[in-house]
C-alpha cells in the first residue's frame, strides 16, 4: 500500500512537470520572437523616459505601432489616421488652429506636438488626471465629443480588418505572439503608444550647441536669445525650462513628477478672468474658480514648425506670441471675446510683461528657431511605412 502511494505520488509529480513543460513550450512557441531589449536612440546626456511597466518597449511593438499610426482604416470612414492630426513635417502637429476629425467635426483645441511625448508627466492641454499614454490614446479613437476617429461601436470591425490583413497578422505575431486572440484592442493600443514613445527629438542645433559642445552651430544672435529666454526679465524659462522646455515632465533622473498648468492672460472676457465657455482649461475638470484658463505649457522643441500657437491656435506666429507675453496678456478689442488679458486677475505671476528692442526680438526668435530638429522631422523611422522609400 505504501509502495502504491509512493508510485502514485511520483507519477503525479511527473505528470505535473510534463504539464508545466507543455504549457511553457506552448508559450514559447506562441511568444513574439523578440529579445525584449529596446535601445533608445538618444545621446548620453538625455535621460531615458519612464515607460509603463505593463507595456515595455520592443522594436516589434514600435514597428507595429508605426503602421497603426498611419492606418486610415482605423477611422469610421477610412479617411483619417492618427497621422492626419500629427504630421511629421510639422513636428507631429497639423498646422490648423483647432483639429478637425474624420467626420469634419472641430475639436476645441490645437493638436499638440508628439515630440518627446514619452517625457510628459501629464497629457493633453488641460486634464490633470490624464497621465498615461495608454489611456489617452483611447480618446481620439473612441471619443464621441468631439468625434475624432469615430471608432465607438466599431471595435469588432477593426479587429476583423486587422485579423484579415496578412501584414498586420505578421506584425501582431512579431509583437505579441501567434493567434488571432493577440490581435485585440489592448495590444493595438500598446503598440500605438510604443511608437509614440519612440518619437524622440534631441538633435536640434541648440542641442548640439548646449549639450554637444559645438559652439559654432548656432549664431551669436541665438546665443543672446538664449540668455534673454533664461532671464528673470522675460521669465520664459519658468514654464518652458529643462530638457524638454516644459514644466510638466518626468524621466528616469527626476526626483519627483512635475505637473503644472498656467493662465497666460490670453482672455479676460468679463474682467474677472473668464475664458471662452468651450475652453476654460483644467477648470472644466476641477470646477475650481482659480483654475479658470489654466493650460499646460507645451514643449517648445520645434516651435518654429508648430504654428499656430496656444491651446486654441488663436495666435498665428511666433512674433505675435512674443508680443502677447511682452504685453503681459492679450488685449482683444472687438467681438465676443473682448477683454484686456493683462488685467486678468487669475493669470500667472510670471506673465508680467517686458520690453524688447528690435534686436532683442530678433535674438529671441533666432533662439526659438534653433530648437528645430530637422533630423526628427525627416527621420524615416517615424514616417509612413506605406510610402515607397521608407
Amino acid at each position: 500500500m505504501i509502495f502504491e502511494w509512493k508510485r502514485w505520488f511520483v507519477l503525479s509529480i511527473i505528470f505535473a512537470i510534463a504539464f508545466s513543460l507543455s504549457i511553457s513550450l506552448n508559450q514559447v512557441l506562441s511568444a513574439p520572437l523578440s529579445s525584449n531589449t529596446y535601445v533608445w536612440d538618444i545621446p548620453a546626456w538625455m535621460p531615458k523616459p519612464i515607460v509603463a511597466s505593463d507595456n515595455p518597449m520592443t522594436v516589434e511593438k514600435v514597428e507595429l505601432g508605426r503602421h497603426l499610426f498611419y492606418e486610415k482604416r482605423l477611422s469610421v470612414n477610412g479617411k483619417f489616421a492618427c497621422a492626419s492630426c500629427h504630421i511629421q513635417a510639422l513636428a507631429f502637429t497639423d498646422g490648423k488652429s483647432v483639429s478637425v476629425g474624420t467626420t469634419g467635426e472641430q475639436h476645441p483645441r490645437n493638436a499638440m506636438s508628439l515630440a518627446n511625448i514619452a517625457y510628459n508627466s501629464v497629457l493633453t492641454w488641460a486634464h490633470p488626471g490624464m497621465k498615461k499614454l495608454e489611456a489617452q490614446a483611447l480618446v481620439p479613437m473612441f471619443g464621441e465629443r468631439p468625434v475624432e476617429m469615430g471608432l465607438a461601436g466599431k471595435e469588432q470591425d477593426i479587429l476583423k480588418m486587422l485579423r484579415e490583413d496578412t501584414n498586420y497578422h505578421k506584425l501582431f505575431t512579431a509583437a505579441f505572439g501567434q493567434g488571432d486572440n493577440n490581435i485585440n484592442l489592448h495590444n493595438l493600443t500598446k503598440a500605438l503608444v510604443s511608437f509614440e514613445r519612440s518619437l524622440i527629438s534631441v538633435n536640434s542645433p541648440y542641442d548640439k550647441y548646449r549639450y554637444g559642445g559645438d559652439k559654432n552651430v548656432i549664431s551669436a544672435s541665438a546665443k543672446r536669445g538664449e540668455a534673454l529666454f533664461n532671464s528673470e526679465r522675460l521669465e520664459c524659462f519658468h514654464c518652458h525650462g529643462g530638457l524638454n522646455f516644459s514644466d510638466s515632465i518626468k524621466h528616469e533622473r527626476s526626483a519627483f513628477e512635475e505637473i503644472a498648468f498656467h493662465n497666460t492672460g490670453l482672455y479676460n472676457i468679463d474682467g474677472k478672468g473668464a475664458y471662452p465657455a468651450s475652453n476654460t482649461g483644467i477648470h472644466e475638470i476641477t470646477h475650481k474658480p482659480e483654475d479658470m484658463g489654466k493650460f499646460k505649457a507645451p514643449t517648445l522643441r520645434n516651435i518654429a514648425l508648430t504654428a499656430p500657437y496656444m491651446h486654441d491656435g488663436s495666435i498665428a506666429t511666433l512674433e505675435e506670441a512674443i508680443a502677447h507675453y511682452a504685453a503681459g496678456g492679450r488685449t482683444i478689442t472687438r467681438g465676443e471675446f473682448t477683454g484686456i488679458g493683462s488685467q486678468n486677475p487669475l493669470k500667472s505671476q510670471f506673465i508680467s510683461g517686458f520690453k524688447l528692442s528690435s534686436q532683442e526680438k530678433l535674438d529671441l526668435l533666432e533662439f526659438l528657431k534653433s530648437l528645430t530638429d530637422e533630423e526628427f522631422v525627416k527621420n524615416p523611422a517615424f514616417s509612413n511605412p506605406n510610402i515607397t522609400g521608407n
